[in-house]
């Protein structure tokens, strides 16, 4: 199923139908990603802490993964580090 583009969304990105939240993923939003350097990360979790969605998950041994479903790409989590683990690049 295609989802549609912003140009199709209704005025204001209000969504009246039911059942459609699985079609708007706010991933789809996001022009840039994180990418963590794992040498890098200590796992302090300040990324965690400070990103605005659900989007940060703790990884294997200190380092977190990112669920690109819900990351919107705002690069917060990538001021945020203290050891500049994370680095924002464009989206492909």
């Amino acid at each position: 199923m295609k989802k549609p583009g912003w140009r199709e969304l209704p005025i204001g990105g209000i969504i009246t139908q039911p059942g459609t939240a699985k079609q708007f993923q706010t991933g789809d939003w996001r022009t840039k990603k994180p990418v963590l350097n794992e040498q890098k990360c200590t796992g302090c979790l300040f990324c965690w802490i400070w990103c605005p969605e659900p989007a940060i998950r703790r990884g294997t041994g200190k380092a977190v993964s990112f669920d690109l479903h819900y990351c919107k790409g705002c690069g917060i989590c990538a001021v945020e580090c203290p050891v500049h683990a994370i680095t924002m690049v464009e989206e492909k």
